[in-house]
């Protein structure tokens, strides 16, 4: 009983941990940027299907960034993650696996 306890409590600690990392509020969402524009969700989603080349031109290049902030919010941020996803695997993998059956 008492390993479950300890178990318990460091599964609490990983939780609590996790939770405290993640961001705040996007102050600038719904906010037009300096052309009067706020990126929807085929923004979002173009934005995450070129995610991976952003990625590696926003590491020499500081005017470059992954992420819009000046988006409309939710639906942004799930056409961002659906074109991640679609580019990085997204999980397609694991749904195909079949385990053989050891006989």
């Amino acid at each position: 009983m008492k390993g479950k306890a300890v178990l318990l409590l460091v599964l609490a600690l990983v939780l609590l941990l996790t939770v405290s990392c993640a961001p705040g509020p996007n102050g600038m969402a719904k906010v037009p940027d300096e052309e009067g524009q706020v990126a929807n969700f085929w923004w979002g989603l173009w934005h995450g299907i070129i995610a991976p080349i952003t990625f590696i031109i926003s590491l020499f290049n500081h005017n470059v960034q992954i992420y819009e902030v000046h988006n409309n919010g939710a639906w942004y941020n799930f056409g961002f993650l659906l074109g991640a996803s679609c580019v990085l695997g997204g999980g397609g993998r694991g749904s195909s696996y079949r385990r053989r059956k050891r006989d």
